[in-house]
């Protein structure tokens, strides 16, 4: 029984074929070194249960998509977005959720098999 192993190596090769990723980890998030900011950004899976039937195995699993944010020295101008680049961080990762989303509703990973029982909440 290799499913455990297949999915993580999956999302795995498709996190390291998205052009905005720079690290994939798996596991506990308090292993993974967030202070190296050379790793970001960083997706990070988790594998937090497994449900068996006759003919499929069920995973429920949580991605992180996160980036560093930029904070400016300058003076607060805008106060919808201030001096950082948050709202742009948001935006390119919540593009790198929709990407993998994308792929099990009908491309590389719904083709191999991966599909979404439910829609996601990213």
């Amino acid at each position: 029984m290799t499913g455990f192993y297949d999915l993580l190596n999956k999302l795995k090769i498709h996190f390291d074929n998205d052009s905005i990723v720079n690290s994939v980890t798996q596991g506990d998030i308090f292993q993974v070194d967030l202070s190296k900011q050379t790793i970001f950004p960083l997706t990070h899976i988790m594998v937090n249960s497994s449900t068996l039937s006759d003919n499929t195995m069920s995973f429920n699993v949580s991605v992180i998509a996160m980036d560093i944010v930029d904070i400016s020295k300058s003076e607060v101008t805008d106060m919808f977005e201030e001096n950082n680049n948050e709202l742009d961080v948001l935006n390119t990762q919540l593009a790198v959720l929709n990407r993998a989303y994308q792929q099990m509703l009908h491309g590389n990973l719904w083709d191999d098999k991966y599909v979404i029982e439910a829609d996601p909440t990213c």
